[in-house]
C-alpha cells in the first residue's frame, strides 16, 4: 500500500506503534478492512475483534490512539534526526519490502542510499566470542567494507560490536539494527560506538524510539538483520544463541547461511545442516552471491 498523505502516514504509523499489534495482526487488519486505516480507526470493537489475532486488549489500544499527540511526537523525533521509514515507500529498505512480516515501520538515524541494501552482508555471533573468532570477524569487516559492501548486525557486545568496529575501520558503511528504541541504544556500553556510525552507517530499529530493549524485541531485531542481508554470517555461536535465531530467520527469508568451522556447538550444527563453509585466508570468495 501506498501511503500519499501525511494524515495516512500517521494513521499507519500509529497502528504500527501499538504495543501489541506485530507485523502480523498489522497484515490482518489491512486485509480484512481493505488498506483502509480510516475504517481501521473508526471500527468498533466488536468489528475489530472479528479481525484474525486482534481480541479485546488490541481492540482497546486501537479504540484508545490518539493522532494528534503522536503528530507531536513524531515532530520531536525529526527535530532529533530520526527517519521514519515506512513499508512501501522508497525510503524502506527494499529488501525487507519483500520479506514475509516486515515491520510496517523502521525508524533510522539515517536514510542509507538504495544501492547499499544490495551487497549488504549480516555478521553476527556470540557475546563472549574467543579470541580467534573476535579477529576472523574484525578482518571479514573490513575485506567486505573495502569491497563495498555494508556490513549488517546487531550492536550486540562481542562479535556485533567488532563487526562494526571492522567496517568503521575500514572506513566502510556498517548498520546497526536495534532491539530498543533509536533513542535508547542497548546495551549502552555501545553508544560511543554508534555516534562513530554517523557518517558512514545507521542505526536502525523496528520499536518505537523510547522503548527499551527486551526479549521480544531482540528476537525482531535478529529477524530484520537477516531480511536486510544478502547472505548471513554466523562467526562463532552458542547451539541456542541469538546468533541461531538470525540464522533460522535467513533460512526462512531464503538468505544463505555460512559460517567458519570452529569448534563452538552452533557452528557445527550450522555445517551439519548445510551451511556454506567460509575459509579463514579468502571467505568473500566462498560467499554464494
Amino acid at each position: 500500500m501506498k501511503r500519499v498523505d501525511a494524515a495516512s502516514q500517521l494513521q499507519w504509523l500509529a497502528l504500527s506503534l501499538s504495543p501489541n499489534i506485530g507485523a502480523v495482526i498489522f497484515n490482518n487488519l489491512l486485509e480484512y478492512f481493505g488498506q483502509d486505516l480510516d475504517a481501521i480507526l473508526a471500527a468498533s470493537s466488536h468489528e475489530l475483534t472479528r479481525v484474525r489475532g486482534v481480541g479485546a486488549k488490541i481492540a482497546s489500544e486501537i479504540g484508545a490512539i490518539d493522532l494528534d499527540r503522536l503528530a507531536h511526537e513524531v515532530e520531536m523525533w525529526r527535530a532529533q534526526g530520526i527517519e521514519v521509514l515506512m513499508r512501501g515507500d522508497e525510503t524502506y529498505p527494499q529488501p525487507l519490502n519483500n520479506t514475509r512480516d516486515s515491520p510496517p515501520t523502521l525508524f533510522a538515524s539515517r536514510v542509507m542510499p538504495a544501492e547499499t541494501w544490495s551487497q549488504a552482508v549480516a555478521i553476527v555471533g556470540r557475546r563472549d566470542p574467543s579470541k580467534e573468532a573476535r579477529y576472523i570477524t574484525l578482518q571479514l569487516a573490513m575485506q567486505l567494507a573495502r569491497a563495498g559492501r555494508a556490513v549488517v548486525s546487531g550492536l550486540a557486545l562481542g562479535i556485533d560490536t567488532a563487526a562494526h568496529t571492522g567496517a568503521l575501520s575500514a572506513n566502510g558503511a556498517t548498520v546497526a539494527v536495534l532491539g530498543s528504541g533509536i533513542c535508547n541504544v542497548y546495551p549502552e556500553a555501545n553508544r560511543p560506538l554508534t555516534e562513530r556510525m554517523r557518517e558512514k552507517g545507521a542505526l536502525l530499529s523496528g520499536t518505537h524510539p523510547r522503548w527499551a530493549a527486551n526479549a521480544q524485541r531482540l528476537v525482531a531485531r535478529n529477524r530484520i538483520i537477516s531480511g536486510l542481508s544478502r547472505a548471513v554470517i554466523v562467526i562463532e555461536a552458542d547451539a541456542d544463541g541469538g546468533a541461531m535465531y538470525t540464522a533460522r530467520f535467513a533460512c526462512e527469508q531464503g538468505r544463505p547461511v555460512c559460517t567458519f568451522d570452529l569448534p563452538a556447538a552452533g557452528n557445527q550444527r550450522l555445517i551439519a545442516e548445510g551451511a556454506v563453509i567460509l575459509r579463514r585466508d579468502d571467505p568473500l570468495r566462498d560467499l554464494p552471491f
